[in-house]
């Protein structure tokens, strides 16, 4: 009924009651936990929901408000992380190791539209690729299925690589604030972390990207291709999972004002879920996206650079090792 089992439930009530406790809502705390939880869940209206409990569809509303909003803020940080502390860097990069060959991936980056009520919103800017009007999610995920960063800024309009660009996590990359303490050598090349993404995303010193998105590249090239859409596929099929685990994504029915908080409350609520290696339900897939490759701008031309010569490192000495088998 509410998406997860008991005892992740009594988690995040236990989580949420000391700031519900403080708003003087009328309501027991685990009571508005587990209504917000159904919602979230089967994608009902607020409407829906106050026949159900017998409450007024504006106060179904504003609990959803304040519970979606407590955990986006309150619970985010405790389970939406950057992997930089060495044991779970080491972790994570040894999983994709043995997914891909490639050594030192960390992450995989990937954007899915959000559909959004149209109300008064500005049609061509939020209406998505494939016809809808959206907000955009973007989110990198590990090799559990885990994201360990979220982002919703961007109208369903924009492209991947411009909602990359608007985000925390490409500042905090760029300005080198986020240090990962694993670096390895690789043809004479210091490689550290990276994350992989499809040709929707400019290639970057700590963002690889495939070579050509139609295997016309050389045999080298190309198997690194395909091991780096191999290690892409964790995102696509956590972004999957979460839709299907939280219904109200697929439509959500909330005011656009409250839309980002919805979303990456749910994206909190997926990562308590595969912490706890809950039961993974039905997913949901987006169609397949196509898209036109990335341009790189002025301002990243020595990412680019540097990018482009260890992609093609890590390239040969796959295409080395595995030749050699």
């Amino acid at each position: 009924m509410y998406g997860l089992s008991y005892p992740v439930f009594t988690t995040v009530v236990d989580k949420l009651k000391p700031h519900i406790t403080a708003s003087n809502l009328s309501l027991p705390s685990d009571y508005a936990v587990s209504m917000v939880l159904s919602r979230l869940a089967h994608g009902f209206s607020a409407k829906t929901l106050a026949s159900r409990y017998s409450l007024e569809p504006c106060l179904v509303s504003k609990i959803t408000n304040m519970v979606t909003r407590l955990l986006a803020t309150k619970l985010y940080p405790e389970f939406i992380k950057i992997p930089v502390s060495r044991r779970r860097l080491i972790e994570t990069t040894q999983a994709f190791e043995e997914l891909t060959s490639l050594p030192n991936m960390c992450g995989a980056i990937d954007g899915s539209p959000i559909k959004v009520k149209r109300g008064d919103i500005e049609v061509n800017m939020y209406k998505c690729r494939y016809g809808y009007s959206s907000v955009l999610l973007q989110v990198v995920a590990d090799h559990k299925k885990v994201f360990w960063d979220v982002c919703v800024k961007a109208p369903g309009g924009s492209d991947d690589a411009s909602h990359l660009r608007g985000s925390v996590l490409y500042n905090r990359l760029v300005s080198g604030d986020v240090v990962w303490d694993k670096v390895i050598n690789v043809r004479g090349h210091h490689v550290r972390p990276y994350i992989v993404g499809d040709w929707c995303y400019p290639l970057l010193s700590f963002l690889m990207t495939p070579f050509s998105p139609n295997g016309s590249g050389t045999p080298a090239q190309n198997l690194f291709d395909g091991m780096l859409m191999k290690g892409r596929s964790v995102v696509v099929d956590a972004i999957a999972l979460l839709k299907g685990r939280w219904k109200i994504l697929q439509d959500l029915n909330v005011g656009l004002d409250h839309a980002p908080q919805t979303i990456v409350a749910c994206c909190v609520l997926h990562n308590l879920c595969q912490i706890a290696r809950e039961p993974e339900p039905e997913t949901w897939k987006d169609p397949d996206e196509g898209g036109v490759p990335a341009r790189g701008l002025e301002n990243e031309k020595s990412f680019h650079y540097f990018g482009d010569s260890l992609r093609q490192a890590l390239a040969d000495d796959l295409h080395q090792r595995l030749s050699s088998r």
